[in-house]
C-alpha cells in the first residue's frame, strides 16, 4: 500500500492514475496521524518550493515532522519533482524557507539565459545498477516541466542537461527522488513508478 502525501496541492490526480494503471493500491494522507501509518509514501509536487513547504508546516496538520520522522525510520520514500527538491535544505525559488533538510545543499534555478520552465521530454543518463530504472533501456526519454533544479551529487541515479547538467533521479538507501514527471512520461515512467511500489519495505 501506497501513501500518498496530500498537502493540498500538486499533481495528485494524475499520480493517482498511474497507481491505478499499475494495478496499485494507494490512501491519502493529510495530517500526521495518517502518515504516521505509512509502509511507503509518494510526494508529488507541481508549483511553488516555499507554497509547498509552508503547506508541510502547517501546525494544523503537522506533516514536516511525521514526514521526518517516517524517513527516519527507514520508510521507502519517492518525491517527484517539488517532492525531490524539498529534500534539500532550501531553494533559490523561496530563500526564506526552510526545506526538509534531508540532505545539504540548494536547488538552484536554471542560469538567467535558459528559457524556462524546462518543460518536454529529454532524455537520461542513468547510472549502473539503478533501482528505479529496472528493466528500462540505458538511455530512456521522460517527460520535464521545472524551472529549478539540483545540482549533481554522490545521490544522483540518473543526470540529464538543460543548459546545465543536473540531477533528474536520486536514490540514497530508502530515499528517492525524481525530477521528471513519471505520472506523465508513458511507459517508461509507469515502469519507475512500479519499481518504486515493488521494492521491499
Amino acid at each position: 500500500m501506497i501513501t500518498i502525501l496530500d498537502y493540498g496541492a500538486g499533481n495528485l490526480r494524475s499520480v493517482e492514475n498511474a497507481l491505478a494503471a499499475i494495478g496499485c493500491p494507494y490512501t491519502l494522507a493529510r495530517d500526521a496521524e495518517a502518515l504516521r501509518g505509512a509502509h511507503k509514501i509518494l510526494l508529488p509536487g507541481v508549483g511553488h518550493f516555499g507554497q509547498m513547504m509552508r503547506a508541510l508546516d502547517n501546525p494544523a496538520a503537522g506533516l514536516r515532522a511525521a514526514l521526518l520522522d517516517r524517513l527516519a525510520a527507514g520508510v521507502p520514500f519517492l518525491g517527484i519533482c517539488l517532492g525531490l527538491q524539498a529534500l534539500y535544505e532550501r531553494s533559490e525559488e523561496a530563500p526564506e524557507v526552510r526545506g526538509l533538510g534531508v540532505y545539504p545543499g540548494a536547488v538552484r534555478r536554471f542560469p538567467v539565459h535558459a528559457r524556462v520552465p524546462h518543460m518536454g521530454w529529454n532524455q537520461l543518463q542513468v547510472i549502473p545498477a539503478s533501482r528505479l530504472f529496472r528493466a528500462l533501456p540505458v538511455a530512456p526519454y521522460v517527460y520535464f516541466a521545472h524551472s529549478f533544479y539540483v545540482p549533481p551529487d554522490e545521490r544522483a541515479s540518473a543526470l540529464c542537461t538543460y543548459e546545465v547538467p543536473y540531477t533528474a533521479a536520486l536514490e540514497c538507501g530508502h530515499v528517492f527522488g525524481v525530477q521528471f514527471h513519471p505520472e506523465k512520461s508513458a511507459a517508461a515512467g509507469l515502469q519507475v513508478v512500479r519499481n518504486f511500489v515493488e521494492l521491499p519495505c
